[in-house]
């Protein structure tokens, strides 16, 4: 199926009723609001329910967990990363989700909305504006006040009937075998139902507890907890402060130091691992050698919820409501500020080790790893830009590998815009910032922006032969793409000849060097040249830069009249490109691939890579950069293409490629042009 569904962690227990309900107002309105309090159930219910009508929606269900996200003004592109829209053209991200749905029927599933009730009612306004064939599921603890939305008020579970059977369910996980034949072990269920309201996070919590008690003292407890509320007059609170009391009921029977720990991971916004649990979590009465064992408490008591991620790491978690409990205990501790602090010095160590990895062996696990901590590092991100403008200049900068070569061109740029605006004095971090926008500016196709970055670097005296590089690279590029192949030759051959060791900018000017190369029909000089740079990549189990090295060596050999050469090259180019989703890398590859195809007679194959790259393009913005080298690819390829065929026979296969999905257009390219075996 198409789409991005998540496994549903833990079994479904009854809603039938509301189910049905649901069902039919997605065949009969284009946005649906389910509302109900924390808890509730929100969440799993939409899941279930877009899991059941996914085959209504030919171009995918696709879902959008909004709980990490603080910043509305990343709404937009957070919903495009589900997509894999690369933020990487100067429109908006909201512009190019409205393009990419125009002529699609999908089901956009946006959960945990509340927060951000405004820009979703915004966004969604937008979208089903231009998207006739979109259909918008939310959630949210109040409705997010669109004329056209409808919403659907999820009740709690039925005490003596669904939700006494989740209760059940979820106490025989925790103690298997266990039954609940004698009148009075019912009755204690019964009761702890009622009390409970039927909420099914309270009853998933009580059911953790029965680990360490009977059913009956659990009830018994939980009767204490609820007739001492009740003499203060909480008690007759609506259901949401049901569902605070039994957190805060949870989180009391819970041992001093599990609550200390549970407070404190409540800074992280998405996932962690077992090393960020201790160094976030440890301190004071909690060393960091006995993290693990309290971090295990908490998943027993469904604080906490683990799941294996990948590459075989342990990934955990906290629900929203828990989270949000915990950094209200947090404040009251009097450490959240301390606590943010921590959490933003461990990620811009991440970027810093990260960036200082990136060219080697663990590019691929440093890519895996930072996508799931992207929550994270925008938390972090957006906490020093308050607290310390100097820190957020530096990790904004040390990130520019994430910007520039990983899809996030908009994001990094509006990072890298407020943390320069923060910090105007000179300082250590200004240099590589403002580098760091020149090169978001230059993938944009914004060459008189990073031409002027570019003139502006390089007018102040370089720090180390990597600065001068880098520069070198920003300002050669800038004239290089539009067309300047001779001028921007003289800036990198005299930033080369300074010599250094393999590096980032070492390697970006070579790369850069051979695209001026090729641009001055030195085709030769550029494949061996390209070789050698391709060559250095693999040396050291790097997968960027080498994926453009075989990019330029598949020009080279087109040019030289090697169409299957070039081919081949192509499709080690893409294959790089796919496991990084560099999208701009990917577009630009299509393009080269499908000339080589029709060069070797293959009219239809080429015009149908011509359409996959097509849509490629229009997600990444300015089409083939507007440098004109990278057009003349894309127009000597349908000019082949055109004669091989004839129009309509091109047309036919050009639209055959426009609507196929990325995925599976990839697929066929890594297949196409290359020697059939008999």
């Amino acid at each position: 199926m198409v789409g991005n569904l998540p496994a549903e962690s833990t079994s479904f227990i009854g809603r039938s009723a509301e189910l049905a309900a649901l069902d039919s107002l997605l065949e009969q309105h284009r946005l649906v609001t389910v509302t109900g309090p924390g808890g509730v159930g929100k969440s799993r219910l939409a899941l279930r329910t877009a899991r059941r009508i996914q085959d209504r929606y030919p171009d995918g269900v696709w879902w959008v967990e909004l709980s990490p996200l603080r910043d509305r003004d990343l709404l937009a592109a957070s919903v495009a990363d589900v997509f894999d829209l690369p933020d990487q053209s100067l429109c908006t991200a909201c512009e190019a989700l409205c393009a990419q749905l125009a002529d699609k029927r999908s089901l956009l599933v946006l959960d945990t909305c509340e927060h951000l009730v405004s820009a979703c009612g915004h966004l969604i306004g937008e979208l089903l504006q231009t998207s006739p064939g979109l259909t918008v599921l939310a959630t949210s603890r109040q409705p997010l006040g669109r004329p056209q939305e409808r919403v659907f008020a999820l009740e709690p579970l039925a005490v003596d009937g669904e939700g006494l059977a989740l209760f059940k369910e979820r106490a025989t996980e925790a103690v298997p075998h266990l039954d609940f034949d004698t009148p009075a072990r019912a009755a204690a269920a019964a009761d702890v139902c009622r009390r409970l309201d039927g909420i099914p996070l309270a009853l998933e919590l009580a059911g953790a507890r029965l680990r360490r008690w009977t059913v009956e003292q659990l009830a018994a407890r939980l009767g204490s907890r609820f007739e001492v509320l009740a003499d203060t007059g909480v008690a007759a609170l609506p259901r949401h402060q049901t569902m605070c009391t039994a957190i805060g009921w949870s989180h009391e029977l819970c041992a001093p130091l599990e609550r200390l720990l549970w407070a404190r991971l409540a800074v992280f916004a998405g996932g962690f691992d077992l090393a960020a649990a201790q160094e976030i979590g440890a301190g004071g009465p909690l060393p960091a050698a006995r993290v693990e064992q309290v971090l295990a408490a908490l998943i027993d008591k469904s604080v906490v919820r683990a799941r294996l991620a990948d590459r075989g790491r342990m990934d955990y978690r906290m629900l929203d409501t828990i989270r949000e409990y915990g950094l209200r205990w947090l404040t009251e501790l009097g450490e959240a500020t301390e606590l943010a602090d921590r959490h933003a010095r461990r990620f811009l160590r991440t970027a810093h080790e990260a960036e200082a990895a990136w060219l080697g062996p663990g590019q691929l696990g440093w890519y895996v790893r930072l996508e799931a901590e992207h929550a994270d590092l925008r938390t972090a991100l957006e906490h020093l830009l308050t607290t310390d403008p100097e820190a957020a200049l530096d990790m904004a900068g040390s990130l520019w590998f994430v910007w520039f070569c990983c899809g996030r061109l908009r994001e990094g740029r509006g990072y890298l815009e407020r943390a320069l605006k923060s910090c105007p004095e000179p300082g250590p971090y200004r240099a590589t910032a403002l580098w760091a926008l020149g090169m978001t500016a230059l993938l944009q196709g914004d060459f008189a922006t990073s031409y002027r970055i570019g003139e502006e670097c390089a007018a102040r005296p370089p720090i180390d032969p990597e600065e001068r590089l880098r520069t070198a690279y920003l300002y050669g590029a800038s004239i290089l793409m539009p067309g300047d192949p001779e001028r921007a030759l003289g800036i990198l051959d005299a930033a080369l000849a300074q010599g250094t060791d393999f590096s980032a900018g070492h390697a970006l000017c070579a790369l850069a060097r051979i695209y001026a190369l090729n641009n001055l029909a030195r085709h030769t000089e550029a494949a061996a040249e390209a070789a050698r740079l391709r060559d250095a990549c693999a040396a050291r189990g790097e997968h960027w830069m080498r994926a453009y090295a075989d990019y330029m060596l598949a020009v080279s050999a087109l040019a030289l009249g090697r169409p299957a050469e070039a081919a081949a090259h192509a499709r080690a180019m893409l294959a790089g490109k796919r496991l990084l989703h560099d999208s701009f890398g990917i577009a630009i590859g299509l393009d080269v691939l499908a000339c080589a195809v029709a060069a070797q007679g293959d009219g239809e194959g080429g015009a149908l890579l011509l359409g996959v790259g097509q849509e490629c393009w229009r997600t990444v913005g300015k089409a083939q950069m507007g440098a004109p080298e990278l057009t003349a690819v894309r127009e000597e390829c349908e000019s082949r293409a055109r004669a091989a065929l004839g129009d309509g026979a091109y047309e036919s296969a050009f639209e055959r490629g426009v609507s196929t999905r990325l995925d599976e257009g990839l697929g066929l390219a890594l297949n196409m042009g290359a020697p059939h075996r008999s």
